[in-house]
Formats: structure tokens, C-alpha cells, sequence
């Protein structure tokens, strides 16, 4: 049995058939983690969709920013963008029944291999945060997107503000900051102010930036945070974290880690994996 970690997909079907196969994917043996973003500017995000229901139990996915917007975009609550490819979900016959898996699924997950722990996110954690408390800020969010408040949620997810945590933010300002850390988030500072502006690499972080994963202190050091989103900054592995978002959408890689629990290591071992994208982008970030 293997537990494998796989960065963002973005409706690239024909990639993660191709890194299944390289695999050996077993859905009677195995389990796949997908870290968010299964949909959107590549040409085959109901393909994805499908592909992951069909696996049921074997297959659990993140949400990214991009699964957030398809389901903003299909509740009406936003344009879609020029770039987005999302057309052939919503006319899709079993649109609604994917739309409702889509809501079910997890903003962050913990797993632990026997003595080891792995946090798996979409883009970050902030800095305060404990693995624990990321998973209860996280159930906050899934538990609304599964109610009947999910429309009124989508409709004021948007926003940049408030751009720094509290622990006693409410509401909606509440929710939207967990969103925004766990979907969005890239660079912020030590008290953990958040810059959603630069995308690109670490080494772009603005003055009295840093990637959120440098932050001194930060309390999920001790904790293997595996995280996609951030395709400028690519393939990262430290003992601490694993960056998989290797661009695939965008002519790179479609990423895979297959996590193994080393006895008496302090983290778990991994091997990395990786297939390229021969599929026709669509342009732009």
C-alpha cells in the first residue's frame, strides 16, 4: 500500500493518466492525495473530475483557488475569466453531481505515518498555526461549503482583506482569511501580514516579505507541510516542506511524491515522480 502526493492538475488528464501509469496506481492497494486545483486552464477538468469520483475512497483531493472559483462561477456568483476553461463542466449532464463531490472535499489534510505527521494543503499555512489547528480552521470552511450557507459563503469568499490573522476574527472576515491562507497564500511576514500580489518566486518576496514556510518560529517546522499553488517556485524539497506544483498546465510537469515511513527518521521519506505535459495550454496565470 503507498500514499502518494500529487501536485496540481488542472484539468491535464492525459498528464496524470501518463503519472498513474508511471505509478502503478493500484486503487484497490493505493491512495493518491491530490493537492488542490484539479480544474481550470488546462483543456480537461471534467475528465479530472470524473476520474477522481470513479476512484472513490482510493483518491481524496484538496481544494484549490481554482475548484473555489468553478464553484463560485457555477453558482453565478462570478464571471468566468478569459483563460478559464471550465465551460464543459457546467454543460456537463452530471454537472450538478460533480459540483456537490467538489463542495465535499477538504481544505487540508494530516496524515500520519507511524510516527510521522504530513500536513497537505493547497498553497500555505500560517506561520502562528499548529498542524491541529490548521485541520479545525480548515473543517470551519468545509463545513460551510457542505451547508445550506455554501452560496452565501461563495458570495463574499473574494477579497484580500482582512490581510492579516487573528485568532478572533468572526464571521465571514473569519472565513475568508483561512480561504486566503490555505488557497492563496504565498509570501507574508513574521506577524503574518499577507501579500497576494507577487506570484513569482521566493527570491521575488516583497520588503518585509518571505515565503510563508521561512517565516522563524513557524510552528509547523516539526510537521512535513506538503503544499502545490505556487508554480513559479516549483519542485522544493526540504525535510519541513514539499512543493509539488511543477507548472504542469503551463509546459512543465505534472508532479508525484510516493511517502514512505523511514524508521527512526525524524520525517518521512519520499521519492519523487514526474511526467510532462504534452497537452495545449491555455495562456496566461
Amino acid at each position: 500500500m503507498a500514499l502518494y502526493l500529487i501536485g496540481d492538475i488542472q484539468g491535464c488528464d492525459d498528464a496524470l493518466q501518463r503519472l498513474l501509469d508511471r505509478l502503478d496506481f493500484s486503487p484497490s492497494r493505493d491512495t493518491l492525495v491530490a493537492l488542490g486545483d484539479l480544474v481550470n486552464r488546462g483543456p480537461q477538468s471534467l475528465s479530472v473530475l470524473r476520474r477522481m469520483v470513479l476512484l472513490g475512497a482510493s483518491a481524496r483531493c484538496l481544494l484549490g483557488n481554482h475548484d473555489l472559483h468553478l464553484l463560485a462561477v457555477a453558482a453565478g456568483l462570478r464571471p468566468a475569466h478569459r483563460n478559464d476553461t471550465l465551460a464543459e463542466v457546467l454543460a456537463a449532464p452530471d454537472h450538478a453531481a460533480l459540483l456537490h463531490w467538489l463542495r465535499h472535499q477538504r481544505l487540508a489534510l494530516l496524515e500520519t505515518l507511524q510516527d510521522h505527521q504530513v500536513l497537505m494543503v493547497h498553497a500555505g499555512v500560517m506561520p502562528s498555526w499548529t498542524a491541529t489547528q490548521t485541520i479545525a480552521l480548515a473543517a470551519e470552511v468545509e463545513a460551510v461549503l457542505r451547508g445550506p450557507a455554501c452560496k452565501d459563503f461563495l458570495a463574499h469568499m473574494y477579497g484580500n482583506k482582512p490581510a492579516r490573522w487573528q485568532d478572533d476574527l468572526i464571521g465571514m472576515k473569519r472565513l475568508r482569511s483561512i480561504v486566503n491562507v490555505l488557497t492563496r497564500l504565498r509570501f507574508c511576514t513574521p506577524d503574518g501580514t499577507m501579500d497576494f500580489d507577487t506570484k513569482e518566486g521566493a527570491a521575488a518576496a516583497p520588503a518585509g516579505f518571505m515565503p510563508w514556510f521561512d517565516v522563524p518560529g513557524r510552528r509547523t517546522a516539526d510537521t512535513t507541510v506538503a503544499f502545490g499553488h505556487w508554480s513559479t517556485l516549483g519542485w522544493l524539497e526540504r525535510q519541513d516542506v514539499l512543493s509539488l506544483d511543477t507548472g504542469c498546465v503551463w509546459g512543465g510537469a505534472l508532479s508525484a511524491v510516493r511517502l514512505v515511513a523511514a524508521p527512526g527518521a525524524v520525517h518521512p521519506a519520499h521519492a519523487l515522480v514526474q511526467v510532462p505535459c504534452r497537452q495545449a495550454q491555455a495562456t496566461g496565470q
